[in-house]
This record gives structure tokens, C-alpha cells and sequence, in this order.
């Protein structure tokens, strides 16, 4: 997808508008919604938005979403659809790359619509990890002597013991020893999360979600955004190893939320008077050693680049998904023609909350949004994932 069209061209396909939720705590003021209500919520506000619109004509729901293992089974897309309020007529599938989640969903409708088996559709992402289920392993023996219950929040769980160990270590303790081999220390890593939460409090502040995020009665913004200094991070103890450098106060948190999108040709827009938030340029995912996975945005950002007869030079701005400032850091070592000014503007999951199937949405949409306040330009929403994934976008407003 590297063809460039003219704002004319009312054929090509648009991001045409956004909202999403306040992004909610573990066991916050979300974590009573159901998750297949929560995936409604934004679905149905994007309608409410856009009276003007025949729900009727949407031609398809796509939806991501990383766990998949409670209130969100059996495909939350097409449950969200009815929940919202939507005619039954419209189909929904749910896709799961993990973290990336929300951006595939939001590539898969820009693909439908560009080949013209779609002429709107709704893109976005939803997790409740404050719900997520324990669950069962299955079991060999009629009787077994141990039952285990396993925590779906996050992370592996059942891992496939003909993986070697270190595929399986914690993401938090594999984006350690990256940032270790880089050099990347404590401070370092305490410093870029202060900064998360800084920008994230001034974004807030200065009004920039206002018409994006919709309030939820108890929850007007995002609910993991906290006035801490630095003395109070470094007292943390480390998360993952005894002497290791990342801590809770330098990783993302566990999060409610979720976000849709609306995707559709510029005739759907001329329709609805609405200016684009702008367009896909070009993609990539790629694949790297499951423990290296901290580094895998830095493939992928190249060859969207590529694709697009791009370089890092011309990015205004970078989303890259907060899961760790260590794996934060550690991407930024290896682009060094990125400037730091330009990443995460508004702040980043660290301080907004990482809700996993919503994140790379939220990015995708941050940077358009961004994007227009600098005047236009191209930027990129790159994010890591779990298993050893990247996935990169290039986008344009």
C-alpha cells in the first residue's frame, strides 16, 4: 500500500474520525464493564457522532483484541456490533497479533477499503484486563492429583515446553537484558517514564482529547496518569529480577479501554462534511527471536519506510508503544535519526495505560491527530509484540 493519492481522490481510503474511552486502570473505574460492553462503548459513540451516517451501509467491524479468553470469547467484534446498538446486518471479525492488535484491525479495513470490498468500515481495539479470567489447563488424567488455575492478564501462559527458555521468559525481564546489552540503565529508564507521565499531564491539560476521548461516568481521562518525580520511581524495587532495572514505575500498566476508528473512502467523508484524520502510506510486520522481541519495532519502522520511499528523516512524528521504556530506549538506540522531541508527544503507555488489543489504535490515531496540529506531514505508529512481532505504519495527514 505505497500508492500516494491526491486528497481528491474520492476512492482512496481515509481514517475519517476517532474516538476512544478513558483508558482505565487494573481494577479501576472500568473493570465493572463487561469487556464485550466495553468494545461497544466507543462503537457505538463513532455512530452517535455521525448521525448523518446509515449504520445499515457499514460493511464490516474489525476488531483487535489480544486475550480473548473471557467476556471477550467467541469473537468480541460481532458481540460489540449488537451491543452497540448496530443492525444485526453487520458482520464483525475480531484479529489478535497481540499488542498490535488495534493497528492490524485499523490495516485490515484500509485494506478492504482500498480493493473496494468495503466502502466503510469501523477499526479499533478493546482489552479488560481487569477481567481477564483464570483458566484451566487441560488435563491428562481423569483424576489429576493438581489442578492449577492460570491468570490470562497478560504474558505466557501454557507455554509449549519444546520452546527453548528463554523464548518464554517474561516480557519485562527480556526487555531488561536487551537494554542491558545496549547499555541502557535505571536512570535512564525512570527518566524517559517521568517524562510519560509529564506529557501525558500537560496533553491533558492543554485540552488535546477533548472530542476524542469520551467521558465514562467516574472516568473523564486516562485513569493510570500520575504527578510522581523521580526520587519516588527510583524507590521502586525491580519487577522482574532482584538487581534487574525495570520496575512497575517504567513499564506500562494492565488497562481497560478501547477505541474505534472510522475508516472509508473520501466520498464517505465529503458525505459526512468531515475533514480526514489522514491515510495509510505503508505497513510492515516482521518477525524476530521471541526474546528480542523489545527491538522488533526497528525492522519493521525500516521496511514500512522503504516501502514508502521514505526515511526516518522525514518523520514528524513517532508513536512507539510504551510496554517498557527499556524497550522503548533500547528501539531509540538503534534510530538514531529520530529525535526525541518527536516521540510520544502526548506521552506514551507508560503513563496513558497499555489496554493490549487498544494500544496500537490509540498510537495510530495519536500520531494523525498530532500530525494535524504540526500542519501535516508523515509519522509512523510502530509497536512491539509479544512472541517476537514488530509492526510499523506509515501514515500521512
Amino acid at each position: 500500500m505505497t500508492e500516494r493519492h491526491s486528497p481528491r481522490d474520492r476512492r482512496a481510503p481515509w481514517v475519517i474520525d476517532a474516538v476512544r474511552t478513558p483508558f482505565g486502570a487494573v481494577r479501576g473505574a472500568l473493570s465493572h464493564i463487561r469487556a464485550d460492553d466495553l468494545a461497544a462503548l466507543p462503537i457505538a459513540a463513532l455512530a452517535r457522532r455521525h448521525p448523518s451516517l446509515d449504520p445499515g451501509r457499514i460493511d464490516d467491524v474489525i476488531w483487535g483484541n489480544a486475550n480473548g479468553a473471557g467476556e471477550d470469547n467467541r469473537n468480541v467484534a460481532r458481540m460489540a456490533v449488537l451491543l452497540a446498538g448496530l443492525p444485526h446486518t453487520i458482520p464483525g471479525v475480531s484479529v489478535n497479533r497481540l499488542c498490535g492488535s488495534g493497528a492490524e484491525a485499523v490495516l485490515s479495513a484500509v485494506r478492504r477499503v482500498a480493493v473496494g470490498d468495503a466502502e466503510i468500515a469501523i477499526a479499533g481495539g478493546s482489552e479488560s484486563m481487569s477481567r481477564a479470567p483464570y483458566v484451566l489447563p487441560p488435563v491428562d488424567s481423569a483424576f489429576p492429583r493438581k489442578i492449577e488455575l492460570i491468570p490470562t492478564t497478560v504474558g505466557w501462559r501454557m507455554p509449549n515446553p519444546r520452546f527453548p527458555a528463554t523464548w518464554v521468559e517474561t516480557l519485562g525481564r527480556s526487555a531488561e537484558l536487551v537494554a542491558q546489552q545496549l547499555g541502557i540503565g535505571r536512570v535512564e529508564q525512570d527518566e524517559w517514564a517521568l517524562r510519560s507521565h509529564e506529557l501525558a499531564g500537560r496533553a491533558w491539560t492543554a485540552g488535546v482529547h477533548d472530542g476524542f476521548v469520551t467521558p465514562h461516568p467516574g472516568l473523564d481521562r486516562d485513569e493510570s496518569i500520575r504527578v510522581t518525580d523521580a526520587a519516588t520511581l527510583a524507590a521502586l524495587r525491580p519487577a522482574f529480577s532482584r538487581d534487574g532495572s525495570v520496575t512497575a514505575g517504567n513499564s506500562s500498566p494492565i488497562n481497560d479501554g478501547a477505541v474505534a476508528a472510522l475508516v472509508g473512502t473520501g466520498a464517505v467523508a465529503d458525505e459526512l462534511g468531515v475533514e480526514p484524520l489522514g491515510r495509510v502510506v505503508s505497513s510492515a510486520v516482521v518477525g524476530v527471536e521471541p526474546d528480542k522481541f523489545a527491538l522488533a519495532p526497528v525492522p519493521a519502522i525500516a521496511k514500512a519506510l522503504d516501502r514508502a520511499g521514505l526515511e526516518l528523516a522525514d518523520v514528524r512524528v513517532l508513536e512507539l508503544n510504551e510496554a517498557f521504556a527499556a524497550m522503548v530506549l533500547s528501539c531509540l538506540r538503534e534510530l538514531p535519526g529520530i529525535a526525541a522531541d518527536r516521540v510520544n508527544p502526548f506521552g506514551g503507555a507508560i503513563a496513558l495505560g497499555h489496554p493490549l488489543g487498544a494500544s496500537a489504535a490509540r498510537m495510530v490515531v495519536d500520531c494523525l491527530r498530532h500530525l494535524r496540529r504540526l500542519g501535516g506531514g508523515v509519522g509512523v505508529a510502530a509497536a512491539c509484540i509479544g512472541v517476537g512481532q514488530g509492526i510499523a505504519i506509515v501514515l500521512e495527514a
